[in-house]
């Protein structure tokens, strides 16, 4: 059996960067950014040119399990289903978005809290 391609080499290059990023996001729209963005680079450090990668190829999605999407133009891409099918693209692309769900949440729950303080004080 043909071991897995892996391009974790990739994710150690990006994850220092990635997790500075998320840990000074603002807002929930940042986060998304950002995680957007290093998946977008992740994609052109993998497939090297051979497929073009957009803002809305890739986005966190909160609501979801696993914590991210990927569009219709990505998916059915053949040599991008290819590299899916046989290596550990997705459990690297699953990390990144847990991670950034992680700090997502924090921001969230803090938004609500400020959110509370400001209607307290305007009372």
């Amino acid at each position: 059996m043909k071991q897995p391609l892996s391009y974790t080499r990739f994710e150690n290059e990006l994850l220092p960067r990635f997790r500075k990023q998320i840990s000074e996001a603002e807002s929930t729209e940042e986060m998304k950014n950002f995680f957007s963005y290093s998946i977008q680079e992740l994609f052109r450090l993998v497939f090297s040119g051979q497929i073009e990668v957009r803002d809305t190829d890739v986005r966190l999605s909160p609501e979801k399990q696993p914590p991210f999407e990927l569009s219709e133009e990505i998916s059915s891409n053949e040599i991008f289903m290819s590299v899916w099918n046989t290596s550990d693209l997705s459990n690297i692309i699953t990390r990144f978005s847990e991670a950034a769900m992680h700090h997502y949440l924090r921001l969230v729950k803090n938004m609500q809290k400020t959110e509370g303080k400001i209607r307290a004080q305007g009372m």
